[in-house]
């Protein structure tokens, strides 16, 4: 990986639009600062859906509700029922996409007609619910974004046990533009049995990359990163956030941990404290510097189907909607992010 010893390029305001390649997923990003745009100014009018919580079905969950998994203010329920102090829940989504199959099932492609083929779309989709109607991640307290996370993890551990479920895709909509169709806060878990096409290209460049190295290729990333410190956000003890360096939109967030490690599932509690921690600060940073904008965060971690995946590096991003996919970007698979990382990092450090 050749070195960059002229980090004060990147961050000349006055530079040309530079093609930028992620290694990890074999795509190029325009990097295109040209319209001169400051950070400030990327601030939107977010749309709300307006509810009032007495009508919400999230507010008024009762026990008919089969919650799979509940929090009472940090504590677990033993039996999955929900207690009426209850601050999470997760409940299995009424319209799933992916459904459980009967039991001794064998999922399997099939050949549709000379070149076409199907499976079964056998898996869970779930909800984690937090009770508060006018709390999100960014205004919660830490105890509260330390739930949302413990409650990833504990469905996770259950839900990979499933033999057909071969990944579990982790992620959080927040506003009507990133695609959340209920006000009230939630998170989606949902199982798949097989790994979508944006990771497999990514578990493949990394083990390319490891085979020729021996080294993993997002360790080495995040070293560099906390070198040069152009596109860092913010760090601990455990995990570091910054600004990708082929960013493909505005104000993306990479967070990931300092030490290697494929499984996000295996976080230690105290590396959940620390996880929590910074995931608050960094979606803190995000709604004061954006004005509480929409925006999406997923998790990409190894897949659950017993492989080794020793050369994969786990990582949440965070995406917010800062901008709309036209034509060229649809067309030719190149995003354009109109403001450069470094100048985002800088800007996002000082919130």
């Amino acid at each position: 990986m050749e070195k960059n010893n002229n980090s004060q390029n990147q961050k000349n305001k006055c530079c040309p639009s530079q093609l930028r390649y992620d290694e990890v997923s074999r795509d190029w990003v325009v990097i295109a600062p040209g319209r001169g745009k400051r950070p400030e100014e990327y601030k939107r009018q977010r749309k709300i859906m307006p509810m009032d919580s007495k009508d919400c079905v999230f507010c008024n969950l009762t026990a008919d509700s089969k919650p799979v998994l509940a929090f009472a203010h940090g504590l677990q329920t033993a039996d999955g029922s929900l207690p009426a102090d209850w601050s999470l829940a997760v409940i299995p989504n009424k319209f799933p996409a992916f459904c459980a199959p009967a039991a001794g099932t064998k999922i399997c492609k099939q050949h549709v007609g000379p070149v076409y083929h199907s499976m079964d779309a056998a898996g869970f989709c779930e909800i984690a619910i937090t009770r508060d109607h006018n709390l999100h991640i960014g205004t919660m307290d830490l105890p509260a974004v330390e739930e949302v996370i413990s409650a990833y993890q504990a469905r996770y551990l259950m839900l990979k046990k499933n033999k057909f479920v071969k990944y579990i895709s982790i992620f959080h909509n927040h506003g009507v533009e990133a695609g959340a169709s209920q006000p009230h806060p939630h998170s989606q878990i949902i199982t798949s049995p097989l790994v979508d096409v944006d990771l497999a290209n990514a578990l493949a460049n990394s083990k390319k990359y490891y085979k020729k190295y021996k080294k993993c290729l997002a360790c080495v990333m995040t070293e560099w990163e906390l070198k040069d410190g152009a596109r860092m956000v913010c760090e601990n003890a455990d995990f570091v956030a910054l600004c990708p360096f082929a960013s493909k939109s505005a104000f993306q967030v990479v967070i990931s941990p300092k030490k290697h490690s494929p499984n996000f599932e295996n976080i230690t509690d105290g590396q959940k404290k620390n996880l929590t921690q910074i995931f608050s600060a960094v979606i803190k940073k995000i709604c004061k510097g954006l004005g509480d904008p929409a925006y999406n965060f997923y998790l990409h971690t190894a897949p659950c189907d017993n492989k080794d995946y020793g050369y994969y590096h786990w990582h949440f991003t965070i995406m917010p909607k800062t901008a709309t996919m036209a034509g060229f970007e649809l067309g030719t698979r190149i995003e354009i992010s109109t403001i450069e990382p470094e100048r985002v990092a800088e800007y996002l450090r000082g919130q």
